[in-house]
């Protein structure tokens, strides 16, 4: 596997520090965040493999200092070149996102992605997963399912568990439920993305699939449903928390299941030559680990 080139702009960004060993100065050089420049500095070290600044006065280290004197060089000679040597201008990014994903997921960590990156001007695109509803000019695409994916390059972004989930109304109405044999003849609420018999068979339970009860294409709508009373749903934890943490939707149990599918991240063959998708790419996954 080659090496990749770290972007101009975080080559910019550590030399503008290391000059001036102030993150605010070096933002206001810059005409970004300071929370930019830190996410630029850390993005440098993971491409490089190295740490360059030492302490928190930004003293460099050794291989800090070697690597400014490389870098120096590279920008003078780029700075020779008229062309090389305006502003790469704004960037844009086309994301096609499964919509509980992004509602769930992505949002809450999306403001942190613009603040460290605010030439990259990101479109988000609604795709539905398992079906053929895609977004066919994205640039970088979060899919849910297997990931056997052969017609594009892909990398896993988050795996989940699933465990049932109902409103706390609902809840007092009919339960307490004490084991998963209690939910025979309980309202199901149905989804082809997350079908029961993956938590039937994790509790040794021989029961079909249900087919009767309303059913949803997209789990934000069957939280939304089932935070309504209208039964109980099979919902991915991480998916959920939204729900869980407001209170809307309570756990059955405590336990929870290994979903059989997750969520990857996917791109066409050459597109992380392109500096914002290999940057929102790499952030994403941080922001995800």
């Amino acid at each position: 596997m080659t090496s990749r080139i770290p972007p101009i702009q975080c080559l910019l960004t550590f030399e503008a520090l290391a000059r001036l060993r102030s993150v605010t100065q070096a933002a206001d050089e810059l005409c970004v965040t300071p929370s930019a420049v830190s996410h630029r500095v850390k993005q440098l070290e993971q491409i490089i493999g190295t740490k360059l600044f030492g302490r928190a006065d930004f003293s460099l280290t050794t291989e800090g200092i070697e690597y400014l004197a490389h870098v120096r060089e590279g920008l003078a000679s780029l700075e020779k070149f008229p062309s090389a040597s305006h502003s790469p201008g704004r960037r844009k990014l086309k994301l096609a996102v499964t919509p509980t994903f992004a509602r769930s997921v992505l949002m809450p960590r999306l403001r942190q992605f613009i603040e460290a990156y605010p030439e990259i001007d990101l479109t988000l695109q609604v795709s539905i997963p398992l079906l053929d509803v895609v977004a066919e000019d994205a640039d970088l695409t979060v899919r849910f399912g297997t990931g056997r994916y052969a017609d594009v390059e892909h990398v896993c972004l988050m795996k989940d568990e699933v465990t049932p989930l109902a409103s706390p109304t609902w809840l007092r109405e009919n339960g307490p439920f004490t084991s998963p044999e209690e939910l025979l003849g309980q309202p199901l609420l149905r989804s082809p993305l997350e079908p029961w018999r993956t938590w039937f068979a994790a509790h040794q339970l021989d029961w079909p699939e249900p087919v009767d009860g309303s059913t949803f294409n997209d789990i934000g709508l069957m939280c939304d449903a089932a935070a309504q009373g209208l039964g109980i749903g099979l919902i991915r934890t991480k998916l959920g928390a939204p729900w869980v943490d407001s209170g809307q939707l309570v756990r059955l149990f405590e336990s929870s299941v290994p979903s059989p599918h997750a969520h990857y991240l996917c791109w066409r063959t050459g597109t992380m030559d392109r500096w914002e998708c290999a940057t929102f790419s790499e952030w994403l996954q941080h922001a995800l680990a």
